[in-house]
């Protein structure tokens, strides 16, 4: 084990023309991977999702379950359909946020945002005088 290790310093340590030399002459190669494109580099996703029924709610607690997309959750056509169905898909987005330790709050009248365990959503506290 001690001679690979020492072959692989010597490989590194070669002048560069001898290493140029030494590596048109040889039938090996070496595959070197190809550099991450930005998709695979990131790591968070926001997605927009629009709720007409209560069934849409099951893709966006898929992807609340993976971990790693935010939701933002267009509720007005649901709303003004059916008001039942509408706090029925609330509470189960709500219940499954609460399961995955995720954060969930409405935005504006018409959109509800749920996020994962590694986000919190800001509140702004409201102070009586």
């Amino acid at each position: 084990m001690k001679d690979f290790f020492l072959q692989l310093r010597e490989k590194f340590t070669q002048p560069v023309e001898e290493e140029a030399e030494e590596v048109s002459m040889s039938e090996d190669y070496v595959e070197l991977q190809s550099p991450a494109t930005k998709e695979e580099k990131s790591r968070v996703m926001v997605r927009p999702f629009v709720m007409e029924e209560f069934e849409d709610i099951k893709e966006v607690l898929d992807v609340l379950r993976e971990g790693s997309t935010i939701a933002l959750v267009n509720i007005r056509p649901l709303k003004e359909k059916d008001l039942v169905e509408l706090k029925r898909a609330i509470s189960k987005l709500r219940k499954t946020c609460d399961a995955i330790e995720g954060d969930i709050a409405g935005f504006g009248e018409d959109y509800v945002v749920a996020v994962p365990y590694f986000a919190r959503i800001h509140r702004n506290s409201v102070v009586e005088q």
